[in-house]
Order: C-alpha cells, then sequence, then structure tokens
C-alpha cells in the first residue's frame, strides 16, 4: 500500500474510533442515568391471573427500589399472544417489560405456523420468576371424586366432556392435552382469557372441567364449589399437601409446571438487564414476598438470565413433541 492511500484510510479509521467512542459514551451516560422514566411491564393475560399478581407484587417492590413508579399494564389476547408480542416489537430501553407464561415464550413457537413474534431472538430474559402447578378440579356437585374418576368419565362419555383453558396453547390446555393423549380420552377445549374466567365457566356448568392455577381453584374449593383432583407437578405443593399428584392418582408421566419470567426487547442493554435481574432476585427473596406468593400457592424461583434462556430451551425440547403428538395447530 503506498502513502497515498494509506494517510486516507488512517484518517478514516481515526474517524471511526471517534464516533465509536462517541457513541459508547453516550450509551453509557444514557445507562447511567437508568431510571429517569415510570417502567412499564405489560402482563399479556387478565387481571387476577397469575402473571398479574406476580407483576403487581415484584411492580411495588420495584418501584420503591429504583425510584420510579412501576405501571402494570393488561393486554389479554390470543392466549397471551397480544401482549407478549407487542412488547418484543417495543423499543429495547430498558423501559418496557413482559411478565409471559410457557405459552407464549415457548409453546407457541410451535403452535402457531404464523406467530409474528420469536420470544427466541426478540426478547431478552431476564429472570424466572416463579412457578406454580396447575390444579385439576370439577364442580363438587358433579360425582367425580379422582383424577382416575374423570378418566373414566371420559372414556365412558367421550362426547359429554369439555374442559376450560387460559387460552390456547398454554400450559393449561397443553396439560390436558398430554393428559388426554396418554389415556386415550377425548374432550372439548374451550379457551379463556385468564384462570379466573375458566374456573367461571366450570362453576356455571359450561365446561366439565379445567386444570388451572389453584390461585384460581383453591379458594372455591374450600368454599366446597368446586373439588381438586390433582396437581400438575411430579410431588404435592407445600400450599395444598391435601391434593395429590396425578401419578398418585394412576396417571405417571403427567408432569408440568405453570411458570412466569419477565422478558424485555432484545435491544435493551446488558447492564440494565443486570440490574432488573439483581433487583428482582433481592425481592423474590423477601419474606413477605414469599409469603404473599405462597398465599397464592406460587413459589418464587429467579436465577440469572442465562438461566432463564437455558431453562426456556429445555421447555422447548422436551414439549415440542408433546405439542406436535397432539396434533394441536393455531392459524
Amino acid at each position: 500500500m503506498n502513502t497515498l492511500t494509506r494517510k486516507p484510510l488512517a484518517t478514516l479509521l481515526k474517524a471511526v474510533a471517534i464516533v465509536s467512542v462517541a457513541l459508547a459514551g453516550a450509551t453509557a451516560t444514557a445507562q447511567s442515568d437508568w431510571p429517569n422514566k415510570p417502567i412499564r411491564i405489560v402482563v399479556p393475560y387478565g387481571a387476577g391471573s397469575s402473571p398479574d399478581v406476580i407483576a403487581r407484587l415484584m411492580g411495588d417492590k420495584l418501584g420503591a427500589k429504583l425510584g420510579q413508579p412501576v405501571i402494570v399494564e393488561n393486554r389479554a389476547g390470543a392466549g397471551g399472544n397480544t401482549g407478549t408480542g407487542a412488547v418484543a416489537k417495543a423499543a429495547g430501553d430498558g423501559y418496557t417489560y413482559v411478565i409471559s407464561t410457557n405459552g407464549p415464550l415457548v409453546y407457541n413457537t410451535v403452535l402457531y405456523p404464523n406467530l409474528n413474534y420469536d420470544p427466541f431472538k426478540e426478547l431478552r430474559p431476564v429472570v424466572l420468576a416463579g412457578g406454580q402447578p396447575n390444579v385439576c378440579a370439577v364442580r363438587a356437585d358433579s360425582g367425580i371424586q379422582s383424577i382416575k374418576d374423570l378418566v373414566a368419565a371420559m372414556k365412558k362419555e367421550p362426547g359429554k366432556f369439555n374442559f376450560a383453558s387460559t387460552g390456547v396453547g398454554s400450559l393449561s390446555q397443553l396439560g390436558v392435552e398430554l393428559l388426554k393423549v396418554k389415556t386415550d380420552t377425548f374432550a372439548v377445549h374451550i379457551p379463556y382469557a385468564s384462570s379466573p374466567l375458566a374456573v367461571l365457566a366450570v362453576l356455571q356448568g359450561d365446561v366439565q372441567f379445567a386444570c388451572v392455577p389453584g390461585v384460581a381453584v383453591m379458594p372455591h374449593v374450600k368454599s366446597g364449589k368446586l373439588r381438586a383432583l390433582a396437581v400438575s407437578t411430579a410431588k404435592r405443593n407445600s400450599m395444598m399437601p391435601e391434593v395429590p399428584t396425578m401419578k398418585e392418582g394412576g396417571l405417571p408421566e403427567i408432569e408440568n409446571l405453570a411458570w412466569m419470567a419477565l422478558m424485555t426487547p432484545s435491544g435493551t442493554p446488558d447492564a440494565i438487564v443486570q440490574r432488573m435481574n439483581q433487583e428482582i432476585n433481592t425481592i423474590l427473596q423477601m419474606p413477605d414476598v414469599k409469603e404473599k406468593l405462597n398465599s397464592y400457592f406460587m413459589e418464587p424461583i429467579g436465577g440469572s438470565p442465562q438461566d432463564l434462556a437455558a431453562f426456556m430451551q429445555t421447555e422447548l425440547r422436551v414439549m415440542t413433541p408433546v405439542i406436535k403428538r397432539t396434533g394441536v395447530k393455531v392459524d
């Protein structure tokens, strides 16, 4: 290379370096100033749902820690895709988050051929906030006493049974779809916008059963209106130890956990993601937070963003064949 070409190239590289340093400085300044306005957490389900409960509990604590209001916004619809997809398309400026669940973050990538967002590319993991088993329940006057009774009734009258869920692609649907596959039974799926609405459908007799989070089921069990048949996890839940597991009911290989994770747009800076992760992990360990979550039959989980990313990949690997085996597809 001669000196005539070397000098302009050196000048260009110097200019690029100056611009890069300036941009890095501007980014660092913006991050150090964060947060300087309200933070928004979108819940892609209705008020009173499990994600709504945990979002509002964390939001109250976060607001005090960060010195800015944390606004919880419910954007229900399309099995959680509406709110989750909106956050996936939002600016990665550190002010927008979503508390979403199994379906919109993992399962729907298999269920929806035309899903308009990619949670693995357009959303960034922050923290796995909490989890809970689903509880399968029927009306107390149904005559069904156990999960084995429910399976026997579905076999005897295959055209009679409908079940409610919290939406297409939700664990409350797929857990029952897996139950149907494992027991060779049939029931029609009726999706609702939230677990309280799904339980209301059972209470009103619009559907015969539902497998949804305990927070929506157990108050009605205690009042005598519903009967809890089984929890969906491998072990009994400490907040409702009287409810047996599916395995104890004679149905092995039917285990699942309803989980809730905080995600943010993929462009959100590392420093902000790490700060949010640290703050929420601290919040999840607070005794009053644990007590409040337990009162809703939820348990805090926590961990790093990397832990959540690995967990989501495991869920995708494990549940993809389950979803494909059910034959469920959503246009």
